[in-house]
This record gives C-alpha cells, structure tokens and sequence, in this order.
C-alpha cells in the first residue's frame, strides 16, 4: 500500500479511541432531526480544533454546517449526519423505561463522527505534504426526513465540488454503485366544521375528507409506473392529527401526511399533482377545504461507477471489520432474541455491482459531482434496521469497528484521488456524461420553508 495511504491509516488509527467516544456521546444525545444542537456542536468544535473553518447555520438550518480546510486543488466532501430516531432508545424495552425516548436506530452517531475522522485524517496528510487541496465536510441534518441536503442544495451549498464521499453502517460490506428513488414529504389538512354526532348533517367532516383522500390515493397507486423491486414505487400515508377525538363530535380537523418514493423526479412532480388532487377530490365531495403544506423533497440518486471502484478497491485493500468472537456471540444473542437465524456478523467484501437501494436524501449530492459511497458491517442480518437493536449495535464495540473500517476506507479513496488524478478524471467525465441535458432543478417550492419542527 502506498505510503500516503499507510500515513492516514495510521492517524485513524491512533485517533480511534477519541473519536469513539465523540461517536458515544452523540448516541447518548440522540437527538431528533432539525434539533441535532449538541451533536452538531461537537462535531462542530472537533472540526475547529482541526484547523478547519467552519459555517454554521446554513440554508436556515440551525444544525446544518459546513467546514472547509485547504486551498486551490481538487474539492473533495465528506457527508456528515447525526439524528436519530424516536421511540428507538435500547433502553426503552419492557415498558419500564420511557417508549418514547429517542434512540440511534440507524447509527448515525458513527456515520457523521466516521466521517469527521475520515477527513481529518486526509486534511492531516494534505497539509503533511504541502499538497494543494481542499476538504468539505457537510454537516446535514435530518436524514431520516430527508430534509438537510435538499434545502441545502436550494442554496447551492454543494456547488463546486470534484468527488463526494460517503458511508453508512449496514449489514454487509460493499461500495455499491446504487441509485435510489426519489421522494416526496407533504401533508394535507382539511378543514371542516363541527356538529353533534346526532345531527351530523349539521356538520362537515374533515375526518371523511381524509379517509377519502387515502382511498383516492389506494386507487391512485394502480396508475403510477410500478419502479422494480429493489426500489419500488410507493405512496405511504398516515392521519397525523385528527380533533376533536370524540366519536360523538364530528371532526373539523385532519391531516393526511404522504410520502412518496418514485423511480425519478421527473415522474414523481406528475405523481405529486395527482396526490394533491386526491386531495382536492376529497374536499369537494365532503364540502371541507383543503391546505397542502409542503415537508421536502429530494432526488433520485446518480450512479458514478468510477467512483465506486476507487472505493471498493480501497476497501478490499483495507479489509472488513475484524470482529472478535465476543463481537459475534452479541450478534447471535440479538439474532437469537429475535427468532432469526443466528448466522453472526458478515466479515466478507462483496463484489462491485449496480442496484437500487434504500431512500436516503444523500442523492441530492450526485446532482452536483460524481459521489460514491461504502455500506459496512455494524449488525447482524435477518431483523431490519430502524429498531432498538441496531442503536444498541451502534453503541458497542460493533460500532467501534464499523467507523473505523468506514474511516480508512473514505480517508484511503480520498488520498488516491489526489495522488492519481486520472481517477478523478474518470468520475467527472462519467457524472458529465450522466446529468448530459440535465440541470439540477429543486424540488422545494420557493416560499417553502425548512420544517425545523417537524418532529413535534
């Protein structure tokens, strides 16, 4: 391995230990989309004791960043995030503890801090060697909505960029040349008016609106192009807020709250206008009015092989987590605790490929420079993800070791795209021939603003 690459193994892997327990406090903060303060803080100042510069606050966000080190050169990102999920907490289990209580269900206490390391270690190499370049980390909240790199790209906070690199803990090892769905965020409120439930004709219910509206959007589901099966198209929806709840008061309130993953943006905006006047449909039978309030919106995902060898290369060089047997019996014990198959941890790199993967607004960046990204093991197979196991995984020496295989992998890949610029130059001729005829357009409306509180 070259000698650049062994220099920023190396500080990863003197740094280990810190960053760690950077990565343990930010589970233990496990705070919510748009509300990430402290997490955001302290990736924030480990980022200024670097020596980068740091923005805080961008595209009206308060827990959005970006740090930048370096100058002249190729631009190379690191994307960093850091909420959590509701209800999620490992502690939460048996009914004593409070259900509610947050918890790192995705792991992306180790996503963002991994990251933090990973570009560190390439800006210590950087400045090393007096070499001309530059490193961004993109501190975006609020993945799990899909909300931070949306309407941070409405801003063009990642313009200018040569290659973006990313990670996320997962299942299994593999730089996967992935696209993925599009989506959509929006809730519909209906207003009525009330009235005695034993004279109901006196009244207008928002309640039926909304039930018609999800039956519209049943019978809508039909008519959208069906996507394939590693990415189908699907419509979800729930009533969010339903008032007054009392079966003898017809309601005058209701919200149906609709997401939307669409094999492109191009067929979602039509799919978007049929949903909207499902809604509209509904109010007009119901004699009720309607209100759409517009959540987020991101992109599908564009696929830059190149880029994705250069990861996977690096990461067959550097090798899959090394789990001990402690780390795989915990495994087994989860497996076991969830009447799965107690097959262990994956240690194996998978082979290169292309498919279509899980939502994730990490898309928006591959509208804007070639982007790559790594999965890598931090739980055992066979029970999902989003759960209060994986936030345990995420809190172990599991995620110790995921971070920081996921570390040198992204630290390694940027290195040899500085040192090998014909590597570089392969990703930007594919992402040119990819968006050929395309502009980034945003999906946000203009007068829509960031919903910092969507999670209340």
């Amino acid at each position: 391995m070259k000698e650049e690459k062994r220099y920023v193994l190396s500080w990863v892997d003197e740094h280990s230990d810190e960053f760690f327990d950077h990565a343990g406090i930010i589970w233990s903060y496990a705070e919510l989309g748009c509300w990430e303060f402290k997490s955001a803080e302290l990736l924030v100042n480990v980022l200024k004791d670097h020596g980068f510069e740091v923005r805080t606050g961008v595209a009206g966000m308060p827990t959005a960043f970006i740090a930048e080190w370096g100058k002249g050169g190729p631009a190379i990102g690191f994307s960093c995030e850091y909420d959590a999920l509701p209800g999620l907490s490992p502690n939460a289990a048996g009914g004593n503890e409070n259900i509610a209580a947050s918890g790192h269900g995705c792991g992306h206490n180790l996503l963002g801090t991994g990251s933090v390391l990973a570009a560190i270690a390439a800006k210590e190499w950087l400045a090393s060697k007096a070499i001309h370049g530059r490193i961004r980390v993109f501190g975006t909240p609020a993945e799990e909505l899909c909300i931070g790199k949306p309407f941070m790209a409405r801003q063009g906070c990642f313009n200018g960029m040569d290659a973006i690199l990313d990670w996320h803990p997962w299942v299994h090892n593999i730089a996967d040349a992935d696209t993925c769905n599009a989506y959509f965020n929006t809730k519909y409120h209906f207003r009525g008016r009330n009235s005695h439930g034993n004279s109901p004709w006196m009244g207008r219910s928002a309640l039926d609106a909304a039930m018609l509206m999800g039956h519209a959007v049943e019978m809508l589901r039909e008519h959208i192009p069906p996507g394939n099966p590693g990415a189908a198209n699907t419509i979800n929806y729930t009533f969010s807020d339903i008032k007054p709840r009392y079966p003898s008061v017809v309601p005058d309130r209701a919200t149906v709250w609709a997401v939307g993953r669409i094999t492109d943006s191009i067929t979602m905006k039509d799919v978007m206008e049929r949903v909207d006047r499902c809604a509209e449909g509904a109010a007009l039978a119901t004699g009720t009015s309607w209100e759409k309030e517009f959540k987020t919106a991101s992109h599908e995902k564009i696929v830059n092989k190149a880029l994705s060898n250069v990861l996977h290369d690096n990461f067959v060089q550097i090798g899959a987590p090394d789990f001990s047997p402690e780390d795989q019996d915990f495994a087994k014990s989860i497996q076991k605790e969830t009447n799965v198959p107690q097959t262990g941890l994956d240690t194996v790199i998978q082979p290169l490929r292309e498919s279509a993967t899980i939502l994730t607004d990490n898309s928006e960046y591959s509208w804007f420079a070639p982007f790559g990204m790594i999965w890598v093991t931090m739980a055992p197979d066979g029970f999902g993800w989003h759960n209060r196991h994986i936030a345990s995984c995420a809190g172990s020496s599991l995620g110790k070791k995921s971070m920081i295989t996921a570390a040198k992998v992204l630290a390694g890949s940027c290195v040899e795209l500085f040192t090998n610029p014909s590597l570089l130059a392969a990703a930007r001729e594919e992402f040119a021939e990819a968006v050929k005829g395309r502009t980034y357009e945003t999906l946000i409306p203009a007068d829509a603003a960031v919903p910092l509180d969507i999670n209340d």
